[in-house]
């Protein structure tokens, strides 16, 4: 077994502090409108830099040379992944309440040496549930230009972006799927489809009817949908006969052999056969719950070879139907001709609920894409730049302003800029947990005018000099104005400061707790 090095008490907290320190440093400078970019060597990005005002860009880059201050650092940037994995921004509020708390935290355990910490850590919890759950209530539905306005601040106040973000949910729709990719050009731009989109084209050329955009078009059409291999003709004899007598089209969502995709084919040719085919989405073992979810959402029967089911039983009133279907080299869409039934929307509730329980990135991406098939909507923001430093900067910034916007749509909205928090410090009562809260929630408003080059102590003053000024009243860093939040436009998603404050206290809380530290021992 390899040697271990220990470290114990104040000893090992003052080192995690160091390390909470230097990371919380490079990071905390990028909170805010006037917030500062932070440029990263990384041989995995062109000509190995990146520049980014991402805080967990930022978090993710740092590794420490010391063991003991580089656990710390892995600590903070698992606070800052789970708050971007749940809430999709935040991150950087995140790593700053959680120095603020360990900090404050730690000055009272050293002046107050008999303080039971089980019970200091226990009661900080019970403190930060009480806010957490009046958060919930003071939360307000997004509407109209609200949802601009969170897309804007969370896309480093870039209108134009804010504006896109905005425009495409508002077509999308509440439970539509909004998702970013590079652009092949140094355009930015945003294509919205009403409809379900599946990434598959179609399995042979010869099925293109529209040569001029290289696609095959099919209004009023059939769908059959099977996971199973469509090894002869003869097994989907039973609708073809059918379709072709009453001169129906058809779009098989199904693995053809060879030779049946070059029958069908040839009937497209030859005898004018309106018909195309696809194969199934692949997704690994996942390929099941998709497949099930759009034929759900067109109103077809599955027939899948893990359910036992025999293709030779197939009827017409097994196949699904839509006013369009638009397939491509690399996509197909569907547009729906049926509303939404209840078993539908069921399925969309479920599905949301198990998007909130998971906390893993690319499932939760997963499950929107299946709310996405069933509600039907769907939209892409192609990013462009001048460069490919430049393209990746801005990449960030528009994948954080959607998170933000998807946030804001689930939870709602809250004044922003720190306000919401110092207002939520400025209710807490006397005691030891209270103080320390206090100070760490007034910590990111005092970051985003530290790093806007104000005067922090003279505008906090003014923000919280009146016993009358509303909730929401704050300051403006970018315009130097004070007024109502909500109406200046900056405001927060709720889920975001939510998720930043919940992990910030329990990385924290846990690095308060800590009595002994064992690390690798290095040469």
């Amino acid at each position: 077994m390899s040697p271990k090095e220990l470290i114990f008490n104040e000893e090992g907290r003052e080192k995690l502090l160091s390390g909470i320190s230097t990371i919380s440093k490079a990071v905390k400078s990028t909170l805010g409108p006037l917030g500062k970019t932070v440029l990263i060597e990384s041989q995995n990005h062109t000509h190995g830099i990146t520049v980014t005002k991402d805080g967990v860009t930022v978090a993710k880059s740092i590794d420490l040379e010391d063991a003991v201050e580089n656990l710390a650092v892995r600590m903070m940037k698992d606070a800052a992944d789970r708050t971007a994995t749940s809430a999709g921004d935040g991150t950087t509020t995140a790593i700053v309440l959680t120095e603020a708390i360990i900090k404050q935290g730690m000055l009272l355990l050293k002046d107050n040496p008999n303080i039971n910490t089980t019970e200091l850590v226990k009661d900080i919890n019970n403190i930060t549930e009480g806010i957490i759950k009046k958060l919930g209530e003071d939360s307000k539905k997004v509407s109209g230009k609200t949802l601009q306005d969170v897309a804007t601040i969370s896309a480093n106040n870039d209108l134009i972006i804010g504006k896109m973000i905005s425009d495409a949910y508002k077509e999308l729709g509440k439970d539509g799927v909004l998702t970013v990719e590079n652009s092949k050009i140094e355009k930015t731009y945003y294509e919205v489809t009403k409809g379900i989109k599946i990434d598959r084209g179609y399995s042979s050329k010869l099925f293109i009817n529209n040569h001029r955009n290289d696609e095959c078009i099919l209004d009023d059409v059939k769908i059959l949908m099977t996971d199973m291999e469509i090894t002869n003709i003869l097994q989907i004899e039973s609708i073809l006969k059918p379709i072709i007598n009453q001169g129906k089209k058809l779009l098989i969502i199904g693995n053809c052999a060879g030779n049946v995709t070059n029958t069908l084919a040839a009937n497209v040719v030859q005898n004018n056969l309106k018909l195309c085919n696809i194969i199934p989405p692949s997704f690994g073992y996942k390929t099941n719950e998709l497949m099930g979810d759009i034929a759900l959402a067109i109103g077809a029967t599955y027939f899948s070879e893990s359910q036992g089911d025999n293709l030779a039983l197939l009827t017409m009133d097994d196949l699904g139907s839509a006013s369009k279907v638009i397939v491509g080299q690399n996509s197909t869409v569907i547009v729906r001709d049926q509303e939404k039934s209840e078993e539908i929307t069921a399925r969309v509730e479920e599905l949301k609920e198990q998007r909130e329980l998971n906390n893993v990135k690319v499932e939760k991406d997963f499950i929107s894409e299946r709310i996405a098939s069933l509600s039907g909507g769907v939209g892409v923001i192609y990013v462009g730049g001048n460069s490919d430093i430049e393209q990746k900067e801005k990449y960030d910034r528009v994948e954080d302003a959607v998170c933000a916007v998807r946030s804001a749509l689930d939870e709602g909205i809250l004044p922003g800029g720190g306000i919401y928090l110092l207002r939520a410090a400025e209710k807490l009562e006397d005691g030891h947990a209270n103080d320390i809260l206090y100070g760490a929630l007034c910590a990111p408003i005092e970051q985003i005018l530290t790093n806007a080059g104000e005067d922090v102590k003279s505008i906090r003053d003014l923000v919280c000099s009146c016993a009358d000024v509303p909730e929401n009243y704050g300051y403006d860093v970018k315009n130097k104005e004070f007024g109502d939040m909500y109406k200046m436009g900056i405001i927060d998603p709720a889920k975001v400061t939510k998720n930043a404050l919940k992990n910030a206290v329990s990385v924290a809380t846990t690095i308060l707790s800590t009595n002994a530290i064992i690390t690798m021992k290095r040469k």
